[in-house]
């Protein structure tokens, strides 16, 4: 009799194992991140990478979401919770979309987009009535975060203002209050341009002269793209070029008609990333994605990484996708960007707070700062005096739950 039940307690002991492994695969769950991107984007021209200038994308961002999701293995195994990336081609916004909503019906909710900024808007704006998370990981356009934000559309790239006023408050800070603006006049740097006008203008920083510059094969045109004319007879503190390209930006330094430092699109650039940074775990990341990308981590890369984190953040507390855009927006969210502090959506217009750095000497240079520095207040989050506050700025997204404007 007492060998009967202990082959009963072993036999129930096995059927409880067998429930209890089969409840385990139930509660398992699959997340799919989609990654939509242009295959013609000339932001990832060979020719372009190649010159590696300050600021600009090393390569495509999406090396930046496979080291988030690697590094997440562990606790994602715990969870039961199975991620995968999925690219999305991107041809136009019409036919993306239905890719996406396609993606939707099955379940698929959150997407990375790497698209120029114009793409970004029109994209996300044709997807404003479905219930699709939409994170802008390369586009820093200030028009995104303003005119056209959108409820569902997410930035964990800081935008051109918050770039611009990471530069003031440097030079507001070294007392270097001079400046000389030398800005492009093609259309991509018309919103950068406005940004850093804006900036210098808030830090009560004094223009000592606003010029244009111009490369061109045109002789008569030539001393528009001579630095040390359009330099000359200006005794500022600092030299501010905004050229989005590059391309002119990269010989400013020592060029100048006086021996001044430059800021902006060379010389002294704000980064969301930088290789450099050795403080809170940032080393080990950089070394984690070069192995992984076998190039140096930039901004963007950077973007993406930290928006697939977020996205399995909230994932793996919430598993209904209809409260995580509730939740990337709550104030208790703490994201951890390997720079110090703990980040947080702006509930205005869904911009990541973030420190930025003021780095130089491009891949591998040195950093002059973190920005925001000290002695810029602000009477509820430090970080926010980078970019448009909330009385500033143009988007109102309204109740977290809806997603409905005020």
């Amino acid at each position: 009799m007492t060998e009967q039940r202990s082959v009963c307690a072993r036999g129930l002991r096995l059927l409880a194992c067998a429930m209890l492994w089969a409840a385990g695969l139930a509660a398992a769950r699959d997340l799919t991140i989609g990654i939509v991107y242009a295959p013609d984007d000339a932001r990832y021209e060979a020719k372009r990478l190649e010159k590696s200038y300050p600021g600009q994308p090393l390569g495509r961002p999406r090396a930046g979401a496979e080291v988030a999701l690697a590094e997440s293995n562990f606790r994602l195994s715990g969870a039961s919770l199975k991620v995968a990336l999925q690219d999305v081609l991107f041809d136009d916004a019409a036919s993306a979309r239905a890719r996406i909503l396609a993606m939707a019906q099955k379940g698929v909710r959150h997407f990375l987009l790497d698209l120029p900024g114009a793409d970004v808007a029109e994209l996300s704006n044709s997807l404003q009535a479905s219930e699709v998370l939409l994170f802008n990981v390369s586009a820093p356009e200030d028009t995104l975060r303003r005119a056209a934000c959108s409820a569902n559309l997410f930035h964990t790239l800081p935008d051109e203002s918050m770039a611009a006023d990471a530069t003031a408050q440097f030079l507001t800070a070294r007392k270097w209050t001079r400046v000389l603006l030398l800005s492009s006049p093609a259309a991509s740097d018309a919103s950068r341009t406005a940004a850093a006008r804006q900036a210098i203008r808030r830090y009560g920083i004094k223009l000592t002269g606003d010029k244009t510059f111009k490369l061109s094969n045109d002789p008569r045109e030539r001393e528009l793209g001579n630095v040390a004319l359009l330099t000359a007879g200006s005794d500022a503190d600092a030299v501010w070029v905004v050229d989005a390209d590059g391309e002119f930006a990269r010989d400013v330094p020592y060029r100048t008609n006086l021996p001044r430092p430059v800021v902006g699109s060379a010389g002294l650039v704000a980064e969301a990333w930088q290789t450099s940074w050795e403080r809170y775990g940032a080393p080990q990341l950089s070394r984690r994605f070069s192995k992984a990308a076998q190039r140096p981590m930039a901004s963007a890369d950077w973007a993406a990484w930290m928006a697939t984190k977020a996205i399995i953040e909230v994932a793996l507390k919430w598993p209904d996708a209809r409260e995580h855009r509730r939740a990337l927006r709550s104030p208790d969210l703490v994201l951890d960007g390997f720079k110090g502090v703990r980040l947080s959506f702006r509930s205005w217009d869904q911009q990541l707070r973030q420190p930025m750095f003021l780095a130089h000497g491009g891949i591998g240079g040195g950093i002059a700062g973190v920005a925001p520095f000290d002695g810029f207040l602000h009477p509820s989050n430090i970080l926010d005096t980078l970019g448009a506050d909330q009385k500033e700025s143009q988007c109102r997204l309204g109740d977290s739950a809806t997603g409905e404007r005020k």
